[in-house]
């Protein structure tokens, strides 16, 4: 399973939306350079209410392109770093690799899946309505998650559009994605 990454984003403040940059540089452990979300414990508000002394699984988060399109036919414009993803994808189901996913990121970049993001109401000051597109229920009346995926750097290195990212599977019995 193959993917290519057509943006990255980064922001030192704590913002909803996130402004493409040429280039990130990830750092094993922490996340992205720079960037607001980084640290080995957990750096989102909410989390950090809750108990700040939490491992940040949460380091770099994921989405893919396509979900751009399909929230476009339902009238909402949203492009990279809107969401406040790190690295926007084309070409890989994010959604369904299982925890412990390995990404090979450019040469040398290495993120592990931990799971799925939980998208929250500042979805919807960003554009009203749009939180219903990317949270609903399947026909089963479970909860869908669908703002992309996050996870933690393995090991370090530049991330650039247009670098190739490749998912390695873990062995054993595969670990569908839960919120983390």
């Amino acid at each position: 399973m193959s993917g290519i990454v057509t943006a990255v984003s980064s922001n030192g403040e704590y913002s909803f939306t996130k402004p493409n940059q040429d280039s990130i540089t990830l750092l094993a452990g922490l996340g992205v350079e720079g960037d607001v979300h980084a640290g080995v414990t957990v750096k989102h508000r909410s989390r950090v209410a809750q108990d700040p002394t939490q491992p940040n699984l949460r380091q770099v988060h994921l989405i893919h392109e396509e979900l751009f399109a399909e929230v476009s036919a339902e009238g909402f414009k949203v492009v990279p770093g809107d969401l406040g993803e790190n690295i926007t994808t084309r070409g890989i189901d994010l959604l369904g690799l299982p925890v412990g996913t390995l990404l090979r990121i450019g040469d040398d970049a290495v993120l592990e899946v931990t799971g799925l993001r939980n998208p929250c109401l500042q979805i919807d000051n960003f554009q009203d309505g749009l939180l219903k597109q990317v949270v609903g229920r399947d026909e089963a009346g479970n909860i869908v998650r669908k703002a992309g995926i996050m996870s933690i750097v393995k090991k370090g290195g530049a991330v650039r559009p247009g670098d190739t990212i490749k998912a390695d599977l873990p062995s054993g019995p595969h670990r569908p994605l839960e919120r983390v």
